[in-house]
């Protein structure tokens, strides 16, 4: 191995120390604030939301940049660089903001339209139910041989339910009654207007007394099998509403009913039960 000494060592270390610095001198300077800010612009630009919801943040920060890498180029002052770095970030962080609300309002908008599904699916099934339950209803009434008319459902009980001028209930209403208190248990929320008609046999008050009381009695035969008092409001018609001339037994003997008039499932009756239709 050969040391070199004398002026030569001298030269050869200047050499290399002029080399050293020539090649500090070349390597363009570095800015932690232009980094932070270029990592910020670029994960800004990777959401897909950034060209609807921050273009102007992102093109601004993208401009911020290039005027840094420019300053970095010409070597101007680090306090230069940092400042287009400063801005570039500024930038970016206003543009991250816009776009982390803009997935607020499509988490808000995903969220109400999933609401809005559930929610119509529910309608949809309570109107399902709602119409099987209608449905299952006028089955019932049907099978009650319930007539449909202006003022709701109407069941006629005949005269057979009484003796002759009489209000107590024979043992052949007891079917009826039985068949009308189960209706009315299975729909809670169904009230009956009960109203006693006669023919025009004998005076009119004492046929308005008997109608009142054959609607009392059948009122009386339904709380007696459970049902609520409550759901039950009677009323004598005496001889003023015949459905067949008085002039015949038969159509006498038509005339002489009671009417029990259904409400709809909420509780409410077609027509005033001060005003029925008259026939």
């Amino acid at each position: 191995m050969r040391i070199i000494t004398g002026p030569n060592a001298i030269a050869a270390t200047t050499f290399t120390l002029a080399l050293l610095l020539g090649g500090c001198a070349t390597a363009p300077p570095r800015s932690d604030q232009v980094d932070r800010a270029r990592a910020e612009t670029q994960a800004l630009g990777q959401d897909p939301l950034a060209q609807r919801a921050a273009a102007d943040d992102l093109q601004a920060a993208q401009a911020s940049l290039r005027q840094a890498d420019e300053a970095i180029q010409l070597r101007k002052p680090q306090e230069s660089i940092d400042h287009y770095g400063y801005l570039a970030q500024r930038h970016a962080e206003a543009g991250e903001a816009r776009v982390q609300a803009e997935h607020a309002r499509e988490d808000l908008a995903r969220a109400q339209q999933d609401r809005d599904r559930v929610l119509l699916a529910a309608r949809a099934q309570e109107a399902d139910r709602a119409k099987a339950q209608l449905a299952q209803t006028q089955q019932q009434l049907a099978e009650l041989q319930a007539k449909q008319t202006e003022r709701g459902p109407v069941v006629t009980l005949g005269d057979v339910l009484f003796d002759t001028g009489k209000a107590t209930l024979k043992p052949g209403a007891d079917l009826s009654l039985d068949r009308l208190a189960s209706y009315l248990s299975a729909h809670p929320q169904t009230k009956v207007l009960i109203e006693g008609n006669t023919d025009s046999t004998g005076t009119a008050e004492l046929n308005q007394a008997l109608s009142e009381r054959r609607a009392e009695a059948v009122a009386n035969g339904l709380v007696g099998r459970g049902v609520s008092a409550d759901a039950i409001r009677t009323l004598g018609r005496g001889e003023d509403y015949p459905v067949a001339s008085n002039q015949t037994a038969a159509g006498r003997q038509q005339n002489r009913r009671v009417e029990i008039v259904f409400s709809d499932a909420s509780g409410r009756f077609a027509q005033s039960d001060s005003e029925p239709v008259r026939r």
